[in-house]
């Protein structure tokens, strides 16, 4: 037959289309038709009946409802079930049969979750058959009951007394001592769909919660019945696992007496590796928390000659279901030198993973020796095959229990079981440890092996408090091994493993599980204690993989780089490792690749001509070459990708398509966190980033967009900090981009797409993050753009505080906090109007992060008022709104009431209102009230409960308007309540940061008078002596590092109080000098005066720095001292003086600090 004759025989899709349509409108029709002759059947005893019922479930179980359920309603399908089941007496127990398969068929094929009726009559219905029918029916009449209980947990409260209850037919059924193994696997069904939660629903309630855990407990305790077949027995495992999967999952581990967390975790232990190939498990019954493996009760691993033996004669066998990817062809197919017969290496880390291609790779597990995935190849029978495939099944139902363990119990908790899943050495000499990374390195099945680095990377995930305590950095102690050293040998042998794993894996998606989970390891490993060595390994294995075929495992690649650069950035390590030559592609270094590839060459090796050496695509790099890392992200980007790919990401690909979106936006996530840990290394190459951020701007997709705005402002903060750090080194270093570069730079992105971004309505994430890179622009370059430039930043910025968008409006607001604080604009007064403003319109906002970003920037307006107050002077004080500052004054004062996070700025902006204030503004009447009810507002947070934040910024508040020397200090109403509450402060507050803030504020006043009256003074003194006498004094073992800085400030206040004070003082300070407390103080003042090197700038916080310059240092407090001798002595009679008590502390102080210092 010709083909064009053939090709016409044939239906085309249209027809093929047509038919499929065709069918399914007649399914329809005989299910409709079905449906109507069940529900118009009238209850009855006649024969007739119950042939018409056999006949109509017949034709209806017959149907697959899976491909032919559209139309079909839920409500028809409850409502036809009540009536079958009305139409069905628990005599028939044929029928009874075939129904509750009806029931089961039509709910899970068709996705239907009954309503509360339709439960409560179909519910009691099977519960009455289970009490009254034969045993034979029973499986099905259970398989019905759990697709009915699915999802509807917390809907059948009226029936748990009867299904959980004392001897409840699920109680019953599910017990291990039930003899049938199918009603118990029926039964556990049941209880797991009982157990699942679903969101909005309440969990099941107690007593019947700890029923289903006990049921659940009791069967993956119990051992195999000798008459049971294993796969059987595995599949009854498999519904205990799931049904604890969904007990798990309903909310956060409690511990209660009858669910312990150490005997679960020591069956899901014994569970992960059930069946596993060449082990036999031996675990504990209860797992404990130590810092140590419970070695004793685990024996030996044993082969298995009944499973193993057979399986390592069997070689060129096909896969099984689940080795798909197992493959490992070419030079790996040949033995493993160096491996024990566990699959476990005494080699070393160095020279396990980078193996030049030439040599074959040392470290692989046994079950990678073969030249196929020989666990599941069976032909002789199948059963043998099946049975692996089933215990697998097991193995990772027990690992996804596991998973569910992990999220819901507390991680401080389960960190003290680490041990017992992690190993803290290879097991030279003896038997390897059974552990996660066990599984990972030897299971057969892919999906198990990703299920065990699953588990693990939750496990890493948040460690960081964990594995900080970890340290190797000193000599090792002979004696014993303290749990840091122990914790270091577990993060290498983590390390190690995870590489072999690598090396060894070709299942791409097991793949990319353990890249994830070498990502989690390295963004939570504190590398800074540990000795180097650890990084280059893993950084010269994974090289390779930022070109593998599979597109998520070129993406988890660069997420493991992302982590290499961000993690305690900047490491030594990596910025040798970012210096070492690379070129765009990782490949087309010789001797580079990855395991899995040496023998698939299925990328072209050679570069291609005229490859662009740099990112700028044509900027020289230095003598070393510009950083290979920077390169590839820039090429991955940019660049079209090489062909031939093997997966399915391109879809329609060409030669010059681009990568796909998924790798694009990673590698611009690895440039930010390159950019923002080792701006150094790359500053080079700043113009060019710039062009590529604009680039990506410039796209069609937000996501890309998205990212390189990131990529700007962390290039923009980069610029930033170089220049913030040089700050405080002169002259200039030559280490920081020219400001000219740096104006270059941001002239090209502000002339380019990044304003578009701005106004972008559409896209509210990307105007929040354009505002936040316009935030970053580094004020010296700002000043020099042009100044049409500067007005449409501005411009922008100040219309975009007024977006209905609760995240661009904040972003907004915020950088405007930070434009008011640039050189060029805060002496601008129209300027700093607009923005004021606009940031109080923000702080009415109902939005709380609005607000938060609004008082955040009026407390840095405020700063500026004061720079402005110091530096220009009168003029820009007459210049501004009195009418302006008022409501400033007043949005400050009902700011400061609002939640801790606006509080704490509104209370700092206060402060700095109230030291600005002028006579000019004190004299209006309509300054009163607003100045008094400022004043309660800050008295009121320093003695109030918000957080020590908010406190120690109301006590910098106070001691910053007592600077003020136009306020009526000393003589104002609102005075004793402001001293009184720094000095309640002083002497209770646990947190000594707040009292070190506090006693500052109390020796800020520089005159006598601004301390009020006598007793006004005296209680400021006695509570600073107080303070003073209890400063080793706390609860809280943290706040022993704030001692030195609390004791040299009270000291300091102390010394100041004696400069100022007067005759009429004495008197009431004699009480605070007894012969008790008089020492104590004495010897806290000769210590601090003696002590030269103490300042108090130099405590550990630097909390009170500010006012280091304020008052004397203590080389001057001898002069200070002598001058208050002196000064007291001629305005007193002797013998007044003598009997006044300070002048014996005095004299003793001076006395003492002479015959210090004369020692020193």
């Amino acid at each position: 037959v010709p083909p064009l004759q053939s090709a016409s025989l044939l239906p085309s899709s249209a027809d093929r289309a047509q038919h499929e349509l065709d069918g399914s409108a007649q399914a329809q029709d005989q299910i409709s038709r079905c449906f109507n002759k069940l529900r118009a059947l009238r209850a009855s005893d006649s024969a007739t009946l119950k042939t018409e019922l056999n006949l109509l479930f017949d034709q209806l179980i017959s149907e697959n409802y899976s491909l032919n359920h559209e139309g079909i309603r839920a409500e028809v399908v409850c409502e036809m079930l009540i009536h079958a089941s009305r139409l069905v007496p628990l005599s028939q127990e044929h029928l009874i049969i075939k129904l509750c398969q009806l029931i089961h068929q039509l709910l899970n094929q068709l996705q239907v979750i009954v309503d509360e009726h339709t439960l409560d009559v179909l519910v009691s219905y099977c519960s009455r058959a289970l009490r009254t029918c034969s045993s034979w029916t029973h499986t099905e009449v259970l398989l019905a009951l759990s697709s009915l209980l699915y999802g509807n947990g917390s809907r059948c409260h009226r029936h748990l007394p009867e299904l959980l209850g004392p001897g409840g037919i699920l109680v019953s059924h599910g017990d291990p001592s039930q003899p049938e193994i199918e009603l118990r696997r029926s039964a556990l069904h049941c209880i797991a769909n009982l157990c699942l939660s679903v969101p909005g629903q309440p969990y099941l309630e107690e007593p019947y919660k700890g029923v289903c855990y006990g049921i659940l407990l009791r069967t993956l305790q119990s051992p195999k019945p000798p008459d049971v077949e294993d796969i059987v027995f595995c599949t009854l495992l498999q519904s205990a696992l799931k049904g604890m999967q969904y007990f798990l999952n309903g909310g956060k581990w409690k511990a209660v007496p009858n669910q312990d967390l150490g005997t679960l975790l020591a069956i899901l232990k014994r569970l992960m590796f059930y069946g596993l190939p060449g082990i036999s498990v031996e675990m504990p019954q209860v797992l404990y928390p130590a810092p140590l493996p419970q070695y004793e009760t685990v024996p030996a691993a044993k082969p298995e000659p009944s499973q193993d033996s057979t399986a390592q004669k069997k070689t060129g066998k096909k896969d099984g279901e689940e080795g798909e990817g197992d493959h490992i062809s070419g030079p790996l197919k040949t033995g493993a030198g160096g491996v024990d017969q566990s699959g476990w290496s005494h080699g070393s880390q160095s020279t396990s993973v980078t193996s030049p291609s030439g040599a074959t790779p040392q470290l692989y597990p046994s079950w990678k020796k073969g030249s196929s995935d020989s666990e599941f190849s069976d032909p002789e029978g199948g059963m043998q095959s099946k049975l692996r495939l089933y215990q697998a099944r097991v193995r990772q139902s027990a690992l996804q229990c596991f998973l569910a363990v992990v999220k819901c119990v507390e991680k401080r908790i389960l960190y003290g079981y680490w041990s017992s899943f992690v190993p803290d050495a290879p097991g030279i000499g003896g038997p390897p440890p059974l552990t996660l990374l066990t599984i990972a390195l030897k299971d057969p099945s892919p999906k198990v092996r990703a299920g065990s680095l699953q588990v693990l990377s939750a496990l890493l995930e948040g460690s960081r408090q964990f594995l900080s305590n970890a340290e190797d950095t000193s000599a090792p102690r002979q004696a014993f091994t303290p749990f840091s050293a122990t914790l270091a040998a577990s993060v290498r042998e983590l390390h190690r493993c995870l590489l072999l794993a690598l090396v060894a894996e070709s299942s791409c998606q097991t793949l990319t599980q353990v890249l994830k989970c070498l990502a989690h390891l390295v963004s939570n490993v504190p590398y800074n204690r540990l000795r180097p060595g650890l990084l280059s390994p893993l950084w010269k294995q994974i090289r390779p993989y930022v070109r593998h075929r599979d597109v998520n495992v070129r993406v988890s690649s660069l997420t493991l780089f992302g982590a290499l650069v961000s993690t305690q950035a900047p490491l030594p390590e990596i910025q040798l490792l970012l210096q070492q030559p690379g070129s765009t592609s990782a490949l087309s270094t010789p001797g580079i690749s990855t395991p899995q590839e040496l023998s698939h060459n299925w990328r072209l090796p050679a570069r291609r001509d005229g490859e662009a050496s740099s990112p700028g695509g044509g900027v020289e790099g230095g003598p070393e070459g510009p950083c290979w890392l920077l390169q590839l992200c820039v090429s991955l980007v940019t660049q079209p990708r090489e062909e031939p790919y093997s997966d399915s990401d391109a879809g329609g690909s060409s030669g010059a398509s681009l990568e796909p979106s998924p790798v694009r936006l990673e590698a611009l996530q690895v440039l930010a966190h390159l950019v923002k840990g080792y701006f150094s290394m790359v500053q080079t190459y700043l113009l060019e980033l710039g062009q590529l951020s604009a680039r990506c701007l410039a796209e069609q997709d937000p996501s890309v967009q998205l990212h390189g705005a990131k990529l700007l402002e962390e290039l923009g903060t980069g610029v930033i900090q170089q220049y913030r750090a040089d700050a405080n080194t002169t002259p200039q270093s030559a280490k920081c981009v020219p400001v000219c570069q740096v104006v270059e730079f941001w002239s090209e992105v502000l002339g380019g797409p990044l304003i578009s971004a701005l106004q972008n309505e559409q896209h509210p994430t990307l105007q929040t993050s354009a505002c936040d890179t316009l935030s970053s622009i580094l004020p010296q370059a700002f000043s020099q753009l042009p100044d049409k430039t500067q007005v449409l930043c501005i411009t922008i910025l100040l219309g975009l505080t007024y977006s209905e968008n609760s995240l661009v409006k904040p972003a907004a607001v915020r950088a405007l906090g930070v434009y008011i604080l640039f050189p060029c604009l805060r002496e601008d007064v129209m300027f700093v109007a607009d923005t004021a403003n606009a940031i109080l319109t923000a702080l009415d906002d109902r939005s709380p992060n609005v607000r938060a970003k609004a008082a955040w920037s009026l407390g840095n307006l405020t700063d500026t008022l004061i720079v402005n107050m110091q530096a220009v002077g009168l003029e820009f004080q007459e210049e501004f709104s009195d009418m302006l500052l008022l409501n400033m004054l007043r949005s400050a004062t009902k700011a400061s009431g609002d939640k801790d996070r606006v509080k704490s700025n509104a209370v700092r902006a206060l402060g700095n209102l109230l030291h600005f204030l002028q006579p000019v503004h004190l004299g209006k009447p309509v300054f009163e009230q607003p100045l008094q009810e400022a004043m309660r507002a800050l008295i009121d947070t320093v003695r109030g409960d918000a957080t020590m934040k908010v406190r120690w910024n109301a006590c910098y508040a106070l001691g910053n308007a007592f600077r003020n020397h136009n306020l009526p200090l000393g003589s104002a109403v609102w005075s004793k309540e402001a001293y009184s509450a720094l000095s309640y402060v002083v002497t209770s507050c646990k947190n000594f940061k707040v009292r070190i803030k506090s006693a500052a504020a109390l020796s800020v006043p520089l005159t006598r008078d601004r301390y009020g009256d006598v007793h006004q003074f005296a209680e400021v003194w006695r509570a600073l002596a107080q303070a003073l006498e209890h400063s080793e004094e706390t609860e809280d073992f943290l706040e022993y590092r704030y001692c030195a800085s609390l004791r040299s400030q009270l000291c300091r206040a102390l010394l100041h109080l004696l400069s100022v004070c007067q005759p009429d003082d004495l008197p009431a300070l004699r009480s605070s000098l007894s012969d008790q407390s008089r020492p104590v103080l004495q010897g806290f003042l000769v210590h601090y005066l003696s002590d030269k090197g103490v300042t108090l700038a130099a405590g550990v916080d630097g909390a009170a720095g500010e006012e280091a310059g304020d008052h004397v240092v203590p080389e001057d407090g001898l002069m200070v001292l002598n001058e208050t001798l002196t000064r007291l002595k001629g305005q007193l009679e002797e013998n007044i003086w003598t009997h006044s008590g300070c002048q014996i502390l005095v004299e003793n102080v001076m006395n003492e600090t002479k015959k210090k210092k004369k020692i020193h």
